[in-house]
């Protein structure tokens, strides 16, 4: 009997972890895949297509209505995406299916993704992605103008022995002003350069004894864990920000203000992930980063634990994600459709059917090997976490 408690006990601990993680990550990616699907329909609409489909998920209808204009609107098993199937489409990657056009009337065609031009059909397909980063923006901006930002003096507190910043000369109580001539104001602005910057000289401005002195720096990539035991390979110099009540500032701002700011955090996420990608390709960073669902899910869960503002945050960093690789130009994403439509408007005329049929078929291979890829990271991951 108590090893029957037992047991149940156990399952009952791994059903409650799953279920912190599960519910964190679909309420993450579904809001993120809402806005994406929403950004094409309603350009779709604008544009007079007609919208047959709107799916959160993929595979067996889980339930779902149908809209006055013939739309239905579905959510399906499997929450790892979503689409929006337009008149004449063949599946869910907007291939036109050729047969069933020719079935249309001339009034139907008219409505259809493939019967409009193609500033239109770019203008459909590119209003994925924006709304991906027209999201992340308003929940940043709605973050900053509720409840404003706690930020911490870029001040040197601690320099930790045979760092770069002993080598470089830091000492604690130095002011940073400027990193290679760009103004620092907080210790946030400071960490965003030097994470990213591993191997790189560094000219810091720092303020001592009311003179400014330039020191030379170079961040070590070094491996940290976050708070929740993930790693991360990030340059640092090996000093600590100061904690005094004076060194800490809580800023408020306008909404106009928040929403600069805003945009500002998106771009961050935009640099960082081409800086991360760059540094793949030249053998500086480790490809073990790219996580998959497996890796959302988890730090979905994780962050959710901290609380709701985390994992909206959360949600804003992962929307320009999922924006900025479905502009990456590779059939099957929107960034492939965009390449065919650019294409297709220089030589006046669309490619082949075999040509594009081709593309996509080459498309699907990859975005196939990068989901194994980034899921067999994230198996890796958690077997050693």
């Amino acid at each position: 009997m108590e090893q029957g408690v037992q047991l149940f006990s156990g399952l009952g601990s791994l059903g409650a972890s799953t279920l912190g993680y599960l519910v964190p990550f679909v309420f993450v990616l579904t809001l993120v895949v809402f806005f994406h699907e929403l950004g094409h329909f309603l350009v779709a609409r604008w544009c007079g297509v007609v919208v047959k489909v709107f799916s959160v998920g993929f595979g067996p209808e889980l339930f779902g209505w149908t809209d006055r204009k013939g739309t239905r609107w579905r959510v399906s098993a499997i929450p790892l995406g979503g689409y929006v199937k337009f008149l004449g489409d063949e599946n869910a990657a907007s291939a036109t299916d050729r047969e069933a056009a020719t079935h249309l009337s001339p009034q139907e065609y008219k409505h259809a993704f493939a019967a409009k031009h193609v500033s239109q059909r770019a203008a459909i397909v590119a209003a994925g992605p924006l709304a991906n980063f027209v999201l992340a923006v308003a929940i940043f901006a709605a973050i900053f103008a509720t409840f404003g930002r706690q930020v911490t003096s870029p001040r040197v507190d601690t320099v930790a022995e045979k760092s770069a910043a002993e080598v470089a000369g830091f000492k604690p109580g130095d002011l940073i002003v400027a990193i290679d001539g760009a103004p620092i104001e907080t210790f946030s602005d400071l960490q965003r350069i030097v994470t990213v910057s591993a191997d790189r000289p560094l000219t810091v401005t720092v303020e001592r004894a009311g003179e400014r002195l330039d020191l030379v720096a170079t961040p070590e990539m070094k491996e940290t864990p976050d708070r929740f035991g993930n790693v991360h390979r990030i340059g640092m110099l090996g000093i600590g920000r100061s904690a005094t009540e004076a060194d800490i500032i809580t800023q408020r701002f306008s909404v106009p203000s928040a929403i600069w700011l805003g945009a500002e955090e998106s771009w961050f996420v935009v640099s960082r992930t081409f800086s991360y990608l760059a540094g793949v390709i030249v053998g500086r960073e480790s490809p073990d980063q790219l996580g998959g669902p497996i890796r959302v899910a988890q730090v979905s869960g994780q962050v959710a634990t901290v609380g709701f503002l985390p994992l909206l945050n959360l949600a804003a960093i992962l929307s320009v994600s999922i924006g900025l690789i479905n502009l990456f130009p590779i059939p099957m994403l929107d960034g492939g459709h965009l390449l065919y439509f650019a294409v297709e408007a220089a030589r006046g005329r669309p490619l082949s059917e075999r040509a594009q049929d081709m593309g996509f078929r080459i498309g699907l291979a990859l975005v196939i090997l990068l989901m194994i890829f980034a899921t067999w990271n994230d198996i890796l991951h958690l077997a050693k976490s």
